[in-house]
């Protein structure tokens, strides 16, 4: 995936979900039969199986490495294993069209890629389409990782991700600013609402941006103040609870802040890219967004270089609910080489690799100890707070549907924060459109 969570998605993403959920809702009836990785031999479409004992060359299919890393991580395993080599396969940085060359490619049993980088909120979905095989967590160092990661890589009591990257989102603030007020960065959305109403405009600055614009980031956004006030989209057992009081408080805190003012209009078209931007050229108080924006925002030209901090984000009374982003390595169903792609998954997710996925990549390992390394710490400072934040964090739904969920939770929450409709009305709506789409 790319350096930004799975979130970064197009114009055309109403279309694309919508044929994503016409194959969502097809995947419910191919649930893979018992036998671990002795599969029928067709598939969707009469597309004929890999080999689950095959070895030889493989390719890692992933969003763009804009970093770099994994090139060099992979001529290692290729210096290590002449005789199978791995070929980066660089699909472009938006997540939605990640996800449609990959579904595309495995919707008609290609076996162009073997090794899959799936976002966190995949998984069911290939899965429950029988497009990638089940693993044996034995063959995995899963009892080294965080443990909210775990859950991630599972669908129907199976492993079928491996997690290799984790993610979660943290609360950026100018520290210069607070700091020359004698104020302490927020604990609550009380305090939150009233530095960003009083103390920012003081300064010339806006108070808070997060990525409200219509798409999967809203969606984490919303998700993440419904959940902090007590609420939820599903329950445990796959019900719509959307329609609750806990869930409006939650979208009302945004939709108010928008309203009074203290949450810019700008933050209405803001991606991951555009409030990182906003809060590093000096033009924000708060920031919520990923880790990936800490180097950049102390890297050469940033206008607030060593003049801000992170803390974790705040609820209603004390710390809020965090939402799960990352990804995890799968096993194409239709490679013809998964034994050599499930010791590359091996591989990529050790400890040595993991150290290198955050010390050349900057993306947040899945090792828990790695968190407390002390060259790493002085790289990185804000380590135990996105360790805080990792803990803490919830999974989005783990369900085939989640594409077409996404869609319309998002589209939702963009009509009440623009104040087309109350939270009241437009949560009930929703919460029937969700019922068409889990049912």
């Amino acid at each position: 995936m790319s350096n930004r969570p799975a979130a970064e998605v197009r114009d055309d993403r109403r279309q694309s979900g919508r044929r994503q959920f016409g194959r969502a809702l097809l995947g419910g009836s191919l649930l893979a039969a018992a036998g671990g990785l002795s599969w029928a031999a067709f598939a969707d479409g009469g597309a004929r199986a890999g080999d689950p004992d095959g070895a030889g060359p493989v390719t890692l299919a992933t969003g763009r490495d804009t970093t770099g890393y994994l090139r060099a991580v992979l001529a290692d395993w290729n210096r290590a294993h002449p005789g199978e080599p791995a070929e980066l396969v660089e699909l472009p940085e938006a997540a939605d069209e990640v996800h449609a060359q990959l579904a595309g490619e495995l919707g008609r049993g290609g076996s162009r890629f073997d090794v899959l980088n799936l976002d966190v909120v995949w998984t069911a979905e290939f899965a429950a389409q029988r497009w990638i095989a089940p693993l044996d967590p034995a063959q995995f160092p899963l009892e080294h990782f965080l443990p909210p990661v775990l859950s991630a890589g599972r669908y129907a009591g199976a492993l079928y991700a491996v997690p290799y990257v984790a993610n979660a989102a943290m609360l950026y603030y100018r520290s210069d600013v607070l700091a020359g007020t004698g104020l302490r960065p927020p604990t609550t959305w009380a305090e939150l609402e009233r530095l960003a109403a009083t103390v920012a405009p003081a300064h010339g600055l806006a108070g808070y941006g997060g990525q409200l614009r219509p798409y999967e980031g809203l969606s984490v956004n919303a998700l993440e103040a419904v959940r902090s006030a007590g609420g939820d989209l599903l329950d445990a057992s796959g019900g719509v609870v959307v329609d609750s009081a806990q869930a409006r408080t939650g979208l009302d805190f945004l939709a108010g802040g928008l309203r009074a003012g203290w949450i810019p209009k700008e933050a209405l078209e803001y991606q991951e890219e555009e409030s990182r931007e906003a809060f590093q050229s000096g033009r924000l108080l708060f920031l919520r967004n990923w880790p990936y924006v800490y180097p950049a925002a102390e890297g050469s030209g940033s206008g607030v270089a060593g003049r801000f901090g992170v803390v974790p984000l705040p609820g209603p009374h004390g710390p809020g609910s965090g939402v799960l982003g990352g990804s995890g390595l799968a096993v194409s169903r239709f490679s013809r080489h998964q034994r050599t792609a499930r010791e590359l998954i091996a591989h990529l997710t050790g400890r040595q690799v993991q150290r290198r996925v955050l010390a050349e990549g900057g993306l947040p390992p899945v090792w828990a100890d790695l968190y407390a390394d002390p060259d790493l710490l002085a790289r990185f400072p804000y380590l135990p707070v996105l360790r805080r934040a990792i803990l803490s964090a919830g999974a989005r739904p783990g369900i085939p549907q989640y594409q077409q969920l996404s869609l319309a939770f998002s589209e939702s929450a963009y009509e009440v924060l623009r104040g087309r409709r109350t939270a009241a009305d437009g949560l009930a709506r929703l919460a029937g459109d969700l019922r068409d789409i889990v049912r």
